[in-house]
């Protein structure tokens, strides 16, 4: 069967952005520990506001990895129902996870696109944005 779009085009950046990073939010939480990842939405739902302190249903990102860290969940508030997306890394990919237990770090949408490429979410090579001086 012919497709009229081809759904991969590495030359194409448009095409190889990840729906995650196109998804508008306030905020991005990382569990760094691990995840049960049999758990639902509503199990998801219920650390976050458990063991986290943190409300579910605002309109944050909330990310999940567990002991294999081929494999993440994204679970998101979108007003009307929460959005749970699954990522699973083909070829033994593996995303560099924090692992420090008990958790929930804020993170940047920078940091989270470096996640999704493979790379830590610690850059010490990055630049990092400076606040503006007023200069006469």
């Amino acid at each position: 069967m012919m497709y009229p779009y081809r759904m991969s085009d590495d030359n194409n950046p448009a095409l190889r952005s990840s729906i995650i990073n196109s998804i508008p939010v306030s905020n991005i939480y990382i569990y760094c520990g691990y995840t049960d990842m049999r758990r639902s939405i509503d199990g998801l739902a219920a650390t976050i506001k458990q063991v986290f302190k943190l409300d579910p249903c605002a309109r944050t990102l909330y990310l999940f990895c567990g002991r294999d860290s081929g494999k993440m969940k994204c679970l998101l508030w979108e007003g009307d129902g929460f959005i749970l997306l699954y990522k699973r890394l083909e070829n033994g990919g593996r995303f560099q996870w924090p692992r420090k237990e008990s958790e929930a770090r804020l993170i940047t949408p920078q940091q989270l696109r470096w996640l999704l490429e493979g790379l830590n979410i610690e850059q010490p090579r990055a630049l990092r944005k400076v606040p503006s001086v007023l200069v006469i």
